[in-house]
């Protein structure tokens, strides 16, 4: 299997979330992941292992601009989506152009929501959707001192 192979449309998703929901539990989250880094990885793999099946949600190049501004993102949305789908605890990586994912969410009705720890629960979009639905919400530590922003502030000071 190719890694672009991971990249898919809702469409696709519709097809293969029956049988993935067969095999155990189906978890997704979502973000820009703009440049990969260690904060990204750990976080990913711990979703991943919340269930059996992990989809990640990516923000378009125009839902990153309108998020983080007009020098964002630094990648483009198909290297980042083929970063992402190169991972191996990454099953289906699909976009989404809106400001939030929530109508993605209510689209895929995942086993698990997941997001990093600087988020309570009651401030995740579409946990109200997941939760009625009979699946749960989580949360996973992040790794201190990643992130995106801090990656482009040093690459900045090195001029």
């Amino acid at each position: 299997m190719k890694t672009s192979d991971k990249i898919v449309t809702k469409e696709q998703l519709k097809n293969l979330i029956p049988e993935w929901k067969k095999h155990g539990k189906l978890v997704f989250t979502n973000g820009c992941f703009d440049i990969l880094h260690l904060g990204h990885v750990d976080y990913l793999e711990k979703a991943r292992n919340l269930g059996q099946k992990l989809i990640v949600g990516l923000n378009t190049d125009a839902s990153v601009q309108r998020l983080k501004g007009a020098n964002r993102p630094i990648c483009d949305e198909n290297s980042r989506a083929r970063v992402m789908a190169s991972l191996e605890f990454v099953d289906a990586v699909v976009f989404f152009d809106e400001e939030t994912p929530l109508e993605l969410i209510s689209f895929l009705l995942p086993d698990i929501l997941v997001k990093g720890n600087d988020y309570s629960v009651e401030n995740i979009v579409g946990a109200d959707v997941v939760i009625k639905n009979g699946g749960k919400v989580e949360t996973v530590p992040l790794v201190n001192g990643y992130s995106t922003t801090n990656v482009i502030e040093k690459i900045k000071k090195l001029k």
